[in-house]
């Protein structure tokens, strides 16, 4: 399951990260690519389909800065999945690059009889799940494989719109890349970059680049 000054070369271009708490931040951060102006992502090329993948960095490709944090691309995101819960965050030092967590679901654990049965729910940056004396509607390995929580960073204002409008049950395509951040003070947030594993570290920072509801 699933977080220098210079841009994604030919990937980053120019735009702004603003907007995240719908007009409840006071400042957003802004990318700011090789020259100091501010940047905005391309997506990754390729299809999105219902189970998640992963694209290579192409070569040549540069950390970014956003808020102080040096930005580094791990891979590319592309995801069709469920939602099976959102949270929103104003505290806490990662609330500075990512308002919102997504508990997503693919495969089986996209189905409503599959996770509708769960009980779901999200704090401190970790993703829950319970179920009752039946036991789990699927093996636990298959759950932990097919959902994630995910921490979303918006690559504008427009993606931190449809990003925090979204809502469970809702089918949704992302495109974006997984990132590791650090600050100049030692702090380091680091994206897991596989889909069956859990627990700590197990989560993917997303900076996203496109939102797009899916029927």
């Amino acid at each position: 399951m699933s977080g220098a000054t210079r841009v994604f070369a030919g990937l980053i271009l120019v735009g702004a990260i603003g907007g995240w708490w719908m007009n409840r931040s006071p400042a957003a951060p802004v990318a700011l690519g090789v020259d100091g102006r501010p940047a905005t992502c391309i997506a990754p090329a390729g299809t999105v389909q219902p189970t998640p993948r992963h694209v290579r960095v192409p070569s040549g490709v540069s950390p970014f800065q956003i808020a102080s944090a040096t930005v580094t691309p791990r891979a590319g995101l592309l995801i069709e999945a469920r939602v099976l819960s959102t949270q929103r965050y104003q505290s806490g030092r990662e609330a500075t690059w990512s308002p919102l967590d997504l508990a997503l679901g693919w495969d089986r654990m996209a189905d409503p009889a599959v996770y509708g049965p769960l009980g779901i729910s999200q704090s401190g940056r970790w993703f829950h799940y319970r179920w009752g004396p039946e036991g789990p509607p699927i093996p636990l390995d298959e759950i932990v494989a097919s959902a994630s929580n995910m921490h979303m960073i918006p690559a504008d204002e427009a993606v931190a719109a449809r990003l925090l409008a979204l809502s469970p049950g809702q089918r949704v395509r992302l495109r974006g890349w997984l990132v590791d951040l650090s600050t100049p003070d030692g702090y380091r947030w680091s994206t897991s970059l596989r889909f069956d594993d859990s627990g700590n570290g197990a989560c993917e920072i997303v900076y996203v680049c496109s939102v797009e509801v899916a029927p």
